[in-house]
């Protein structure tokens, strides 16, 4: 991860500046193709992430991720079961307080569903359930405070591993209970009805459209594995039930509001920190959530906005390719015709050399009907919670403290 930021709107011109440092970081030693992390730029921050969230996604169109790399992710681990950002020199022990609840859980979701690591991944969530808070949510890295952000990624690994997030306590609460309390109040804003802080600012709650998203993935008990039932519906996205202890189902569905309302209003996407720009990574994650609470027409609308502005985006980024490959899945589409461009054989490219795919047909998770643009085949799809997408692209891990990762 980058340096740490905290959550204070004052902090934007930092986080913007880490961003810009990121996106200049020497590229790492090792080449694209061989083993280590996915892609070639420096993987200081986000290393163990970029690389799971990439093999999650190859593992849900089918593709089986080389040995070398499923050893070098396994590899990262630290003794007492958690993951740093990126190890460097793994013959070092890990500085226990800089191992982060993001990497951790989102190994555990790439492990957990490629399958065969059953000690890695029990240790990593060993480590996990440590570190959760009082108040039932989870912290970025050890002792700090609980944040939308890093609670839904925990939610996403928990749920992978077959774990039930709303048992998992700490003081007598849940992850569950942690995400509903950074839920702005029934007295905010309209516009802001629905929607999910990354933590409080000073005690007040602020609309964030990264954490939003996350958190409406993980409210509805969704971990990084969906069932295509999920995907498939396409309802309208209700209005807001503003209530004081609002059903997680109803949560998941205001902040899915939120987020097609500010999509709407912004001409389909959402926009960075700066609140100038548009960012690729929310808009994608954002388009992830609608699709999983069975909103399709909804989710279309920034996944067209994504065909025409993502080339950039997920340009050699392993997190940026596989969040897309995951977002064109979740609506149906193909992810090797993504506006003319074979998003899988990209990112096939960013790591190691895949092993032979089964012989079989791995169908879009929700895919359409001929005759009325429905949903066909019942297959399963991953949908990412965890919170980066690629140098260029969303947050550096910095800027993921607030909004997005890289």
């Amino acid at each position: 991860m980058a340096p740490r930021f905290t959550t204070t709107r004052t902090t934007l011109a930092a986080t913007t500046a880490a961003a810009a440092l990121c996106l200049t970081a020497a590229p790492a030693a090792h080449a694209a193709g061989t083993p280590g992390p996915y892609g070639t730029a420096d993987a200081q921050y986000d290393g163990v992430w970029r690389t799971s969230l990439a093999m999650l996604a190859q593992d849900a169109v089918g593709t089986v991720p080389a040995k070398e790399a499923v050893a070098w992710l396994t590899g990262q681990q630290c003794a007492d079961g958690g993951f740093a950002a990126y190890r460097k020199d793994t013959a070092r022990a890990c500085d226990a307080k800089t191992e982060d609840s993001n990497a951790t859980a989102m190994a555990v979701q790439a492990l957990a569903a490629l399958g065969g690591q059953d000690a890695v991944t029990a240790k990593a969530l060993t480590w996990l359930k440590g570190i959760q808070n009082k108040d039932g949510g989870f912290p970025y890295n050890p002792g700090g405070a609980s944040d939308a952000n890093s609670t839904a990624v925990a939610v996403g690994a928990l749920t992978a591993a077959g774990e039930k997030p709303a048992e998992i306590r700490k003081g007598g609460k849940s992850p569950l209970d942690a995400l509903a309390a950074l839920q702005l109040p029934c007295d905010a804003p309209a516009a802001d009805q629905g929607a999910y802080a990354f933590t409080p600012d000073k005690g007040k709650l602020y609309a964030n459209e990264y954490a939003t998203a996350a958190a409406a993935l993980a409210a509805r008990g969704s971990g990084a594995l969906v069932a295509d039932e999920a995907a498939k519906g396409d309802t309208p996205v209700k209005a807001p039930i503003c209530a004081k202890d609002r059903a997680p189902e109803d949560a998941a569905e205001a902040a899915d509001a939120f987020l097609a309302g500010r999509i709407a209003a912004n001409g389909g996407f959402l926009k960075d920190l700066s609140g100038k720009a548009p960012d690729p990574n929310t808009t994608a994650w954002a388009t992830l959530a609608l699709a999983a609470g069975g909103h399709r027409s909804a989710a279309l609308e920034p996944y067209a906005w994504l065909e025409k502005n993502a080339a950039a985006w997920t340009k050699d980024s392993p997190a940026a390719l596989g969040t897309l490959v995951l977002t064109v899945r979740a609506v149906g589409k193909d992810p090797k015709d993504f506006a003319g461009t074979n998003l899988l054989a990209a990112l096939d490219a960013t790591g190691p050399k895949p092993q032979a795919a089964p012989a079989k047909t791995v169908a879009p998770a929700a895919a359409e009907k001929k005759d009325d643009g429905g949903f066909g085949a019942t297959t399963w799809i991953i949908l990412g919670v965890g919170l980066v997408a690629g140098v260029g692209g969303g947050l550096l891990a910095s800027m993921r403290k607030k909004n997005a990762r890289p």
